[in-house]
């Protein structure tokens, strides 16, 4: 169905939280989107706006690489500290939001050729889909964690199977399509212990919405987690449109590359890495948010040094431990590493991630990292936290077969014995070359999947091909 057929253009508004993990795949399906004809907008709360012009990658005020901006508001002033509680903040974003976004279609989105024929929202504000009902639009969620949360979040939500309780907290899960879930390889937000009340109670939003939902999109590919989406086929389908992840590193134009910062990367580490042997960098990164120990930091640090292999670490500069601090490395271990290990206080990671020099990868395992270094081929060592993390480690160790999990003792510390003994079993252990050969595997389907015809492109098209025929009035 062509686009230059319809006299009315096709606009779809995305709804995004104010996050960077939460912004970018939506950004990348906005992208693809247009490259399929479609008019794409972006609403995303105001106080990012500062955050975002920030960015290297963003042009001007009014769009990113094709995609339009707008901004609403969720009820604080500029000036307020959205960290210092949480629930508290989800909970007047609730509010506000749904009024600021209504006003915004009304003044935004009007007239036979502005009008709005798709809202795509993501988990955090399931509260567009009441707003989409309200103005009578079809609405898509699209899903930025793995196909196999989705299952879990929506068995648990309904009821579906028993789950650990504060009499029973370590019962084990069985779902289709699923290896079997412990206590430990759960979401943190459906155990007993979760101590953020606002992340359940959005969750459950989520899910009693999914009626109001015409589609739902997920950030993975089908090849990935075939067993999970087809398990939930038939209960509450979902359409895989993923990777979103930079299409440089899918073998796709550089040029196409869409997202944002939200600090600025050091390239400096570009340089370093050219300067290494191929294959020989452990590269260690925990996302934007954890912030470790002074006693794990020390812990990872001496089993870095003890490896006597390059590495490149990622430390926010809340981690970096002070001269006169209590947390210190390890003695001796600048001094020691200073010709082999380079600490940056943040980097372009994907490029990272696609250097030759790249052996493997310490993460918390957040699904963006996952994706990212899947689709450029690199084996995982997994240090999950909170929220997905958990299960996405599940998923690498047991399921994918593309690295292996640090065992933390009962205490939660993982200790150096431990960390030395995940490097070296990725490194040169008898399963080190199972790993490579099966994230080979998946980089190469990855690749496939997004390419014209594969599995996700069709699901895309597909999604263009109904909001198209939704808005000329076929559906």
């Amino acid at each position: 169905m062509a686009l230059n057929e319809q006299k009315e253009e096709i606009h779809v508004l995305m709804v995004a939280f104010a996050a960077q993990g939460h912004i970018n795949p939506l950004l990348r399906l906005g992208k693809r989107l247009v490259s399929k004809g479609l008019h794409v907008t972006l609403a995303v709360t105001e106080v990012f706006q500062q955050r975002m012009f920030k960015s290297s990658s963003i042009t001007t005020t009014n769009s990113i690489s094709g995609i339009q901006l707008l901004f609403y508001s969720d009820g604080f002033t500029i000036e307020y500290d959205r960290k210092a509680n949480i629930d508290l903040y989800m909970e007047t974003l609730s509010k506000f939001g749904p009024l600021s976004l209504s006003n915004l279609i009304k003044n935004r989105f009007h007239g036979e050729h502005k009008k709005l024929s798709c809202i795509i929202n993501n988990t955090f504000v399931p509260w567009v889909a009441d707003v989409a009902e309200e103005h009578k639009i079809p609405c898509a969620m699209l899903w930025i964690q793995p196909c196999a949360l989705y299952a879990i979040y929506h068995h648990f939500h309904n009821k579906l199977l028993p789950f650990p309780t504060p009499t029973n907290p370590d019962m084990s899960v069985q779902l289709p399509g699923l290896p079997l879930l412990h206590t430990h390889d759960l979401p943190s937000f459906v155990l007993p212990s979760n101590p953020f009340g606002s992340v359940p109670k959005l969750f459950a939003q989520v899910f009693k919405n999914l009626k109001k939902l015409k589609w739902v999109l997920g950030n993975t590919f089908y090849e990935l987690e075939k067993e999970a989406i087809d398990s939930m086929a038939e209960l509450c389908p979902i359409r895989a449109v993923g990777p979103l992840v930079p299409p440089s590193i899918l073998g796709e134009d550089p040029n196409l590359d869409i997202g944002i910062e939200m600090w600025e990367p050091l390239e400096s580490c570009m340089d370093w890495l050219n300067h290494q042997p191929p294959s020989s960098v452990i590269y260690v990164s925990f996302g934007s948010i954890i912030v470790l120990s002074g006693k794990q930091l020390v812990s990872i640090a001496t089993a870095l040094k003890n490896s006597n292999r390059p590495f490149l670490w990622v430390l926010k500069r809340s981690e970096v431990p002070k001269p006169e601090g209590e947390e210190e490395f390890p003695p001796g271990f600048l001094e020691e590493t200073k010709d082999r290990g380079h600490i940056v206080t943040w980097c372009p990671q994907t490029k990272v991630l696609a250097h030759p020099s790249i052996a493997c990868f310490l993460t918390h395992c957040g699904w963006s990292s996952l994706l990212e270094a899947t689709a450029t081929g690199v084996p995982m060592i997994a240090y999950p936290q909170w929220t997905d993390q958990p299960t996405n480690a599940k998923l690498i160790a047991e399921v994918l077969n593309v690295g292996v999990r640090l065992k933390p003792g009962s205490d939660g510390f993982v200790a150096t014995m431990e960390v030395e003994r995940c490097i070296e079993e990725i490194m040169t252990g008898p399963r080190s070359e199972e790993f490579k050969k099966n994230v080979a595997e998946f980089k190469r389907a990855a690749r496939a999947a997004v390419a014209d015809g594969g599995s996700s492109d069709r699901n895309i098209q597909d999604f263009v091909d109904e909001i198209i025929g939704h808005s000329r009035g076929s559906l």
